[in-house]
């Protein structure tokens, strides 16, 4: 295998739910179709490095040339999830249309509960600032780690006059929003649980 296609490989395999021998099939599937793939990958690659940057106030990517939903625009609900893929999963059930707030993972089980990179000190400042907001649905995985993010977020917006619900628990335990099929979807969103503030 040539240096090229062994580095190629090396960094395809780095990403999520990747392993070396589907890497290996990626970069081939790539090298034998260059002209229909290579290059618009390539050219569609390098905008999304130049354009595209986190919010650091919702966690959703925005294009540099425009300012985020979350600045401009004014909502009743917030619905917060783990990764951008639960909120990309949530839009194309079409079941819900108002504000996102992506924390960009969960806090461990055991550890301290340090929330270091996780944007819910902003969701508690948009909560603070925006006087709209009646209702947070906590959209997080049924883990261990969910569970004890979700109840972190319930004790940071204590003393705020909010309603916090959390999908119903029709998900199984383990799964992560992004997995779940439509159905499974609208009825977590419809019966959705009250998070009780201690």
């Amino acid at each position: 295998m040539s240096t090229e296609i062994d580095n190629l490989v090396k960094v395809i395999s780095r990403l999520k739910s990747i392993g070396p021998k589907t890497a290996r099939r990626i970069v081939l599937h790539l090298l034998d179709n260059k002209e229909e793939l290579i290059k618009p990958l390539t050219k569609q690659l390098v905008e999304i490095y130049k354009n595209l940057s986190k919010c650091e106030i919702c966690g959703d990517y925005i294009s540099k040339n425009f300012k985020c939903d979350c600045i401009s625009k004014k909502y009743k609900q917030i619905f917060v999830c783990e990764e951008i893929q639960d909120k990309w999963t949530v839009e194309e059930a079409g079941i819900y249309n108002g504000g996102w707030h992506v924390i960009g993972g969960v806090l461990p089980s055991v550890e301290s509960k340090k929330n270091g990179k996780l944007l819910i000190n902003s969701l508690v400042n948009r909560v603070k600032n925006n006087k709209e907001i009646e209702e947070i649905i906590l959209g997080l995985s049924n883990t261990t780690e969910g569970n004890v993010t979700s109840h972190f977020i319930t004790d940071s917006l204590k003393g705020i006059d909010i309603k916090i619900t959390r999908l119903a628990q029709g998900i199984s335990v383990g799964n992560a929003i992004s997995y779940l099929d439509d159905g499974t979807l609208i009825a977590a969103f419809k019966n959705r649980n009250l998070m009780e503030k201690d």
